[in-house]
Parts: structure tokens; sequence; C-alpha cells
């Protein structure tokens, strides 16, 4: 079900030109460990001024706004939960803002699915996003990650890893943990 909803919405930003990434739990089962995932997590390269462009178009493949009042939550969320009707299965779009968010959109890794190419975030920048989240969820999809794929851009990773640093969170110190662990 998971695979039909997801070609679905990459036919439906393709058509109306909306830059996107599959990223959480679906990107993780494609490098990672298989593993139970609940939802569908999407960046796409536009920010909450297309709110009403991105319902409208997931609103045409069945795909609907879960709060009432929608505008004000990805207004304080910047990310719009849905529901697919027949499925029931959850999607969440994330309206991205930041530098990071757009570079991986552009990095994208195209992977065909029933003949649908669908964007999938780069195996790296999954790697950042989850560092960046920091949940131990997170940072047991990445060991996982690190386990199974050799082709890593370690470089990459440590340079944006560090440039999204702050005071309080050294996201390159918690990835350097996570390697020496593996």
């Amino acid at each position: 079900m998971f695979k039909k909803l997801i070609v679905s919405i990459a036919a439906a930003f393709k058509n109306k030109k909306v830059p996107y990434i599959v990223l959480g739990g679906q990107a993780v089962l494609l490098y990672g460990e298989p593993r139970l995932t609940k939802d569908v997590d999407i960046t796409i390269g536009l920010n909450i001024d297309s709110v009403d462009k991105i319902a409208d178009i997931l609103k045409k493949i069945d795909i609907v706004p879960i709060p009432e009042d929608f505008h004000q939550f990805v207004k304080r969320t910047m990310v719009l939960p849905l529901i697919n009707k027949e499925s029931g299965i959850r999607v969440d779009i994330i309206f991205s803002f930041s530098e990071f968010e757009r570079s991986a959109i552009e990095r994208a890794n195209v992977v065909k699915i029933d003949n649908m190419d669908v964007h999938y975030v780069s195996l790296e920048d999954l790697i950042i996003f989850k560092i960046f989240s920091g949940r131990p969820r997170d940072r047991e999809d990445v060991r996982m990650i690190l386990i199974k794929n050799k082709e890593i851009d370690l470089k990459y990773i440590k340079k944006k890893l560090k440039e999204l640093s702050f005071e309080d969170r050294d996201f390159l110190k918690t990835f350097t943990e996570i390697v020496e662990s593996v």
C-alpha cells in the first residue's frame, strides 16, 4: 500500500512540478534495515505560502488534511499532516525553509518504482536528517544504515554536520559516536 501511495504522490508532484524528497522511515527502508513505519514523510521545495496548492494537488489523489484548520497548523509547525482515505496511511508534507533542505532536494536519489521516478533523499542527507532529529530510533537507523552501506561519503556528512551544529547540539560529535560504535 505504501508503494502505491508514494508512486501516486510522485506522479502528482511531477505533473505540478513540485520539487520533493521522500525521507523518514520510507527512506530507511531503501537504505537500511526493514522496520515498521506507519507514515510517509516528504519534504517539498516550497514554503508555507504553497499550502493550498499542495492540499489541492493531494486532494485529487484522495489524500486530505487531518487538522481542520490546517493553515494555522502549518504556520506553527511547517508540516501539513494528511491522511489517505483509502488506506488510512498518514502523509506528512514538510515545507522546506533551510538551505540544507533545499540542497537535499537537489541531491535526490531517483528510484524507479512501477515505472515512476521517485525522488528519495540521498543516503548521506538521510543520515544528516536522522542525526539532526536525534531521537533514539533515528540514532539506531543511522547505525543500521552505516552497517549496511559501505559507499558513504563520510567527508560530506561530517562537513554538513559541523555546519549545522550549534552551541548546545554538536551533531558531528553524535555522528562520530555512532560511527565508532559500528
